[in-house]
């Protein structure tokens, strides 16, 4: 899989296995969270379990600790690395894409153009495929990291049409994908309807995450339309839930 993948790129790898109607898994590894008992657990799992890629980033995390983290896993597995930035300086060239996120639920003009264009010189100098993301945080029960770091209010969770706009504001201008999060440790995940409503809006890939704790949320999400589907915090309280939740994504 990764040979194909390495060949594409990362995101035309992820743009194929929409086309081919394939549910998609990334596990997402907050460097600042992950011992390296922690780690190598999940890379034994990921390695048997038909894992997509790793995402990796954290808000508060350290270049050390992810230069590490995303070394070890390029070492132990053939699973292509993307970064999942929380600051504009998160940029790591020994992994193999970046999600180039512009938060577009907010109002914040840090978040939506500011950083960005004082990391794009280091990007393009790293060498990074460069996946120019809508980020959009929705409301998830509880106030998240990633809304207090970025100062944003998130979109109202029972408010599909916003989120189905936003998104589709975001395609025109050009983004190569949508990622829509309820955040880190939210109380519940995404709704069907909002998932469908973008579905619905948008031709490009849509990434989700937040609040997904089962196969059975996974799945559901997936068949609302989600075509790249993000865990992290539930598998590093259980680990073992990884290849359970990654059957139920590809078996729909």
């Amino acid at each position: 899989m990764w040979a194909e993948s390495s060949f594409m790129g990362v995101y035309s790898s992820i743009c194929k296995k929409q086309a081919d109607g394939q549910g998609q898994f990334a596990v997402l590894i907050d460097p600042d969270k992950a011992g390296v008992n922690e780690l190598d657990e999940l890379v034994a799992l990921s390695q048997n379990s038909s894992i997509d890629c790793f995402f990796v980033g954290g808000s508060l995390l350290s270049s050390t600790l992810m230069e590490q983290t995303i070394h070890l896993l390029k070492e132990k597995t053939d699973i292509p690395v993307v970064l999942f930035p929380g600051d504009q300086m998160q940029v790591c060239p020994e992994a193999d894409a970046i999600l180039f996120l512009s938060l577009i639920s907010g109002r914040n003009a840090e978040m939506l153009i500011g950083r960005q264009v004082i990391s794009a010189p280091y990007i393009r100098k790293s060498g990074l495929e460069s996946i120019a993301t809508g980020y959009m945080i929705v409301d998830g029960g509880r106030p998240t990291t990633a809304s207090y770091m970025s100062s944003s209010m998130p979109l109202p969770y029972d408010k599909p049409d916003i989120a189905a706009t936003t998104a589709m504001a975001g395609e025109m201008l050009g983004l190569k994908t949508i990622y829509m999060d309820t955040g880190s440790g939210a109380e519940r995940a995404l709704t069907s309807e909002m998932i469908s409503a973008v579905r619905e809006s948008v031709r490009i890939p849509i990434i989700t995450g937040g609040g997904i704790r089962s196969a059975d949320q996974a799945a559901r999400i997936r068949k609302a339309g989600s075509d790249l589907i993000v865990v992290g915090n539930a598998l590093e309280k259980d680990p073992g839930l990884l290849k359970e939740i990654s059957a139920a994504i590809h078996s729909v």
